[in-house]
């Protein structure tokens, strides 16, 4: 067991090493020196075991230098993506068809014939289960237990548990302290296109990429978009419709992504004249290191350090700049707001950034995004599937002709799935379902061309290795080079486990 905000190691015994080194301290204060060889043996053996354990581990551990993690709002449905039942009775298999992928015997919806291209290098998760059919982002990408719609919709409820890339993003911050590192340039836990829930009337922001118990300072780095949208297509909830253009089906050629308001320099402030100013604050510090400072000032003391980096340094600003990028690559990507999402996250992960998140949120309208309980086929076929479809492989194909595909995990997440059998009413619709869906991962020390698990005729129910979102958590974390066990202490004090879930070893290479 690995304690972060404590930092003991048990030793096997249970005692920890703190204790041990403490006892191995008082040598001549009560140790004989046959205790004393025994304690030096006893640090032999541990040193040992933890050798012993190092190379017990998967190759797998660690291969992953970063992650992009694609996180479809709403819920897509597993029948009209990776997992359709051609065979199954029409209410169930819908509309359209399915074709051959690259890898034999993986069908995929006709709505992807770019991706079919890509999927001998994809693992398919075919058998995501768990009891929560509601939009939990945060029980999707954060290790709490449970879920419920009150949680789902108060982002700050304590009893929230950090989001993935806080996480990541918390544990290289306390690696850096440790050894008086610097921040780094590009930061560690960047989202995009805008910050969640931001972009759509109605109800309350939804939780989930949040840092909770670590504190704001940890919540995600939110980028802003800048673009106008090209294209639209109606979109109705309950009553409402919206039929304005909307980013995620067509942007125009300057779109591009930039950092929040208020983070960019000033155009009077000259880097001369930001060093004098961090020279007074440093001085101001000095006086108050004497004082005792409260978490409150440690974390100000983090942002201010974080943004001293982001201002000194273009690097990110450029990053995020997707003109600067070809225009065969652009449209490799597809020119939508996903599209240009997915590109600004490998040029991200190029500067140095470990977890990148890009959002297709709900814009609009609540209840849009991939959350098709009406007008299914039209949004899937018109709005949602083609710049999915642009986006997705073009992300695949660039990486891995950039050779930062081994090295880079990708993983394309929801909350859910969606009923099997289709609804009638306002178009045809497909209603929350959570007991069978499918998600992707590919890169970064997972399986080329694989498929893990099976659902039933319908792609209702699994039937072959049921797999947990806390399970894909796990295998993200170990593919870091992150022990999912690591310890965290809540706010009151308790120790609780990065995720409780385990390593999906059939998806690894």
């Amino acid at each position: 067991m690995l304690s972060i905000l404590g930092n003991s190691r048990q030793l096997c015994d249970g005692a920890t090493r703190r204790e041990f080194l403490r006892a191995g301290g008082l040598g001549l204060a009560g140790l004989t020196l046959g205790d004393m060889w025994r304690l030096r043996e006893a640090a032999a053996d541990e040193t040992k075991l933890l050798a012993a354990a190092e190379q017990a581990r998967p190759k797998s551990f660690g291969r992953a230098k970063s992650i992009i993690l694609l996180h479809l709002y709403g819920a897509p449905s597993q029948i009209e993506t990776f997992d359709p039942k051609p065979d199954a009775p029409a209410e169930v298999r819908g509309e359209f068809g399915s074709i051959e992928s690259s890898l034999p015997g993986c069908r995929v919806c006709d709505l992807l014939p770019l991706s079919a291209k890509v999927m001998d290098r994809t693992t398919v998760l075919r058998s995501m289960t768990h009891p929560y059919p509601v939009h939990g982002v945060a029980f999707a990408l954060t290790g709490i237990p449970r879920i419920d719609v009150a949680m789902e919709l108060a982002p700050r409820d304590a009893q929230h548990w950090p989001f993935f890339g806080s996480v990541v993003e918390f544990l290289a911050a306390e690696k850096r302290r440790a050894a008086g590192s610097p921040p780094p340039a590009v930061p560690n836990n960047m989202a995009l296109p805008f910050p969640f829930s931001s972009n759509r009337i109605g109800e309350v922001p939804r939780a989930g990429p949040y840092g909770a118990f670590l504190g704001s300072q940890y919540d995600p780095l939110w980028t802003q978009f800048r673009g106008r949208p090209t294209a639209g297509i109606t979109k109705t909830l309950r009553d409402m419709t919206f039929t304005e253009n909307d980013p995620y089906v067509g942007v125009d050629e300057d779109a591009h992504f930039t950092l929040p308001s208020g983070m960019n320099l000033p155009a009077d402030v000259t880097l001369d004249r930001l060093d004098r100013r961090r020279s007074l604050l440093e001085q101001l510090n000095d006086r108050r290191r004497g004082v005792g400072r409260s978490l409150a000032a440690a974390q100000l003391s983090r942002h201010q350090a974080s943004a001293a980096s982001l201002l000194e340094s273009d690097r990110l600003a450029k990053a995020l700049d997707v003109r600067r990028e070809d225009v065969a690559t652009r449209d490799l990507y597809g020119r939508t707001l996903f599209g240009q999402a997915c590109l600004a996250a490998r040029r991200l992960v190029e500067e140095g950034s470990q977890i990148v998140t890009v959002f297709w949120d709900e814009y609009g309208l609540a209840g849009s995004g991939w959350d098709t309980h009406w007008n299914h086929f039209e949004r899937m076929r018109m709005e949602l599937m083609p710049p999915f479809d642009r986006a997705w492989y073009g992300l695949i194909s660039d990486l891995d002709q950039r050779g930062l595909l081994d090295e880079t995990l990708v993983v394309c997440t929801s909350e859910h799935g969606r009923t099997p059998t289709l609804t009638t009413g306002n178009g045809g619709g497909r209603d929350h379902w959570s007991r069978a869906y499918t998600t992707l991962m590919a890169g970064g020390g997972t399986a080329r061309g694989c498929v893990v698990g099976r659902t039933d005729k319908l792609a209702g129910d699994v039937v072959e290795r049921p797999i947990s979102p806390k399970d894909q958590l796990a295998t993200m974390y170990h593919l870091l080079g992150i022990d999912p066990a690591t310890m965290l202490r809540d706010a009151v004090g308790r120790p609780l486990p990065l995720v409780e879930g385990e390593v999906i070893h059939e998806a690894l290479a």
